[in-house]
This record gives C-alpha cells, sequence and structure tokens, in this order.
C-alpha cells in the first residue's frame, strides 16, 4: 500500500505574493454562475477559482484536486489570494457551474498585449493574422482514459482543439470536445464555430473541405491548406516561378477551379482557387514523405509561392504547443473529468503561456517555465532569472 501523503504545510506553498498581483485580471469573473444564488451564500467564486488553478499550475508541489483543496486551507493562501477554505465537493461542483467565457475574453485582452516574435521578414507581406490550427486527442492520458470508460463503452476521452497565432508565439482561442471527432466534435465543425475574420487559417489535411473553405472566405479571412494530390484542378492561369521559389521547392503555381464538376452531391469553392505544389523533403531522422509533392490550397493571390510554402512550415507551432500544454503546463494530469472543467484548465494554462510571453518578451518554453516556477518557490531569485533571459537572447 502506497504511503499516504502528508498533508500540505505553509512553506509548502510559495508564489503566492506574486499570483497575488494577478486578482485584477480576474475580478470580472466574481459573479459568473451566481445567477441562482439569490440568498448570496456562494463561497467559492470563479475567479477564487481560477487563482487555485493558476496556483496549481505555477506551483509543482500542486499535483492534483486534493493538493488544491489543501492550499485553501493555508491561510497564507486565503490572506492573499482573497480564496476561501474551500472543500473537495465545492471545486468538484465548480465546472457544472462556471463557465469559460470570461478566460477567453481575459486570453483575448492578454494575447492582444504581445508583440510580434523574430520571425522571416517575408511573413511581413500577409495583413491578417497567421493562425494555425489543429486538434489533439487527450484519450492518451491514462487518467482521461480511465474517467471515459463507463461500462462497455469504448473510451473515447476529449479533443482539444486549439488556435495558434505563428507570429506572436501563443494560442488565442481554445474549444474542447469529445475525443470521436464526429458531428459537433469533428476538427472541421469546431473551426466552422471558431472562425474570425482578417486571419488566415493554417490547416493539414484533416481540414480539407471545399464548404469549409467557402465559410473561411465567407467570414472575411483566408486559408492555406494541404490538399490530397489527386483533386480534380482545372487551371486557368499558370504563375511563372521565380529564383526564390525554385529554391523553396516549388515546383508548380497555379490558379483555376479546385473540384469536378461531375460532382454535383458536394458544394465547390465559390472562389479561385491557388494549388501549389512543393517537392516535399525527407525528415533527416524520420524519414516520411520523401519523393511525394504536398499540394497546397490556398485564396491568397498576391503572396508569393515560396511565402505560401513558408506559411503552411508554421503549422507545426501549435503541435509544439500542444506537447508544451501536456507535458510541461501540469495538463498531463487534468483536474476535472467535465468539459467545461478541461476547458476552464486549458484556458488557465493558455494565461500562463501568455504571462509568460509578457515578462520574458519570448516564445515560452519547458526552461524558461522551469525558472519562473523556481522564483515563484522561492528557490531562484531576480537575477538568476534575468541570466537566464540574457542566455536565451545570445540563442
Amino acid at each position: 500500500m502506497a504511503a499516504k501523503k502528508p498533508k500540505l504545510d505553509e512553506r509548502d506553498v510559495r508564489g503566492v505574493k506574486e499570483l497575488r498581483a494577478l486578482l485584477p485580471l480576474f475580478e470580472r469573473l466574481h459573479g459568473v454562475g451566481c445567477e441562482r444564488d439569490k440568498a448570496g451564500n456562494r463561497v467559492l467564486h470563479m475567479d477564487e477559482y481560477s487563482v487555485l488553478i493558476l496556483l496549481f499550475l505555477f506551483n509543482p508541489i500542486l499535483t492534483s484536486l486534493r493538493g488544491v483543496q489543501q492550499a485553501s486551507e493555508l491561510k497564507k493562501v486565503q490572506k492573499k489570494l482573497g480564496c476561501p477554505r474551500t472543500s473537495l465537493g465545492s471545486l468538484s461542483e465548480a465546472t457544472a457551474v462556471f463557465r469559460a467565457e470570461g478566460l477567453r475574453e481575459i486570453v483575448g485582452e492578454l494575447a492582444d498585449q504581445l508583440g510580434a516574435l523574430p520571425h522571416d521578414r517575408r511573413l511581413d507581406g500577409v495583413t491578417q493574422r497567421l493562425t494555425a490550427v489543429d486538434g489533439s486527442l487527450l484519450t492518451r492520458l491514462p487518467q482521461i482514459a480511465q474517467a471515459a470508460w463507463q461500462g462497455r463503452r469504448r473510451p473515447d476521452g476529449w479533443r482539444l482543439h486549439a488556435h495558434f497565432e505563428v507570429l506572436r508565439g501563443a494560442p488565442t482561442n481554445i474549444e474542447v470536445t469529445t475525443g470521436r471527432n464526429r458531428k459537433d466534435a469533428n476538427e472541421k465543425a469546431s473551426l466552422r464555430r471558431l472562425l474570425e475574420a482578417d486571419r488566415c487559417y493554417i490547416l493539414d489535411r484533416g481540414y480539407e473541405q471545399f464548404s469549409l473553405f467557402n465559410a473561411i472566405v465567407a467570414a472575411g479571412s483566408s486559408y492555406v491548406c494541404r490538399v490530397r494530390e489527386d483533386h480534380h484542378f482545372t487551371p486557368e492561369q499558370a504563375r511563372d516561378l521565380g529564383p526564390e521559389a525554385i529554391e523553396a521547392g516549388v515546383l508548380e503555381d497555379a490558379v483555376g477551379k479546385l473540384g469536378s464538376a461531375k460532382s454535383v452531391r458536394i458544394e465547390h469553392p465559390d472562389h479561385p482557387v491557388r494549388l501549389v505544389r512543393i517537392r516535399a523533403q525527407a525528415h533527416p531522422k524520420r524519414g516520411g514523405a520523401a519523393g511525394k509533392d504536398l499540394v497546397l490550397a490556398t485564396n491568397l493571390m498576391d503572396v508569393p509561392a515560396d511565402v505560401v510554402a513558408l506559411i503552411y512550415v508554421h503549422r507545426w507551432q501549435v503541435e509544439l504547443f500542444f506537447r508544451f500544454f501536456k507535458h510541461t503546463l501540469g495538463c498531463r494530469h487534468l483536474l476535472s473529468e467535465d468539459p467545461v472543467g478541461i476547458e476552464i484548465q486549458t484556458y488557465c494554462a493558455i494565461i500562463v503561456c501568455l504571462l509568460i510571453s509578457l515578462w520574458t518578451g519570448k516564445k515560452p518554453t519547458l526552461r524558461t517555465f522551469e525558472m519562473i516556477r523556481f522564483y515563484l518557490i522561492g528557490w531562484a531569485d531576480e537575477d538568476e532569472v534575468l541570466a537566464h533571459l540574457e542566455k536565451l537572447k545570445t540563442h
């Protein structure tokens, strides 16, 4: 039998003073979920719950919802974070009462404060915000697989849909659905719900759908999406390839109509589509698509072909975010089995990413996150954090 974990002590939970500076950011959430509380009896409010989630993300000694509950019993936490003593039942019930929309607003406001990270200046020719979109299953997490197992039903887990701003190096929008990738939980359906104007969406083949392309254009945005090689395409204008395009491996650049006229059961693109065919390079370690061309469909007409290829390369940033989210931000262990609870924890994790970017001027990395945690729990002083950031500049 495993030894019982010792009860948390005041000295175990550090960094509370620094987190106190974030309280004004969450004040607007205090009344969320209080619509039915006419008597004013609610003890745990959403602003307090959100700050406790941040304490969990920043403090490595807190590893479970039980640990968060024990932290709420500490006088230092109650005094400096303004959080009341909270029961495990209240923390569990919170996800049935609270909503994540307010956190989404905070994420948007923080993201607007971010400046552009160092990048290839050719991307400055794209006036819309480059946004990589993808979904990732959380079912591989043992906790989620076990939670999703009900009777004989196959465990579905959850799917996290994320929108990642490439030049700012931060996620700006997320949605949590079931993991089956069907109907409303489908990646394409999620993107339709979250579409915004003035964005250039960078998509992989899972988002290949003509009606979705039309929806993106109708929303006032654009797309760069990898599509199958065997699509029927009627070229109307073949573009000359410059030396930059040839050096980037571009084999063909043409504008025309995508889809066969014989296919009457599907919605065809209602706008000219540009296809850019690129010679794929095998990964030096993984091998991969050597000898297979990458075909990119886009409605960007004024962007050079080599820049279209460069845009698609940045799609992998959202994959790196998923890795950072699962393995670094403490989200390998989810505090809730409810979609709303997962969404709240995810938005809090995104707020952590944005805060790190604002504090450091750099894209969040494992080492930077660890150094900030060391600082918050008293293991590193400010000079050591600054030395770490200065070292990053040399790279």
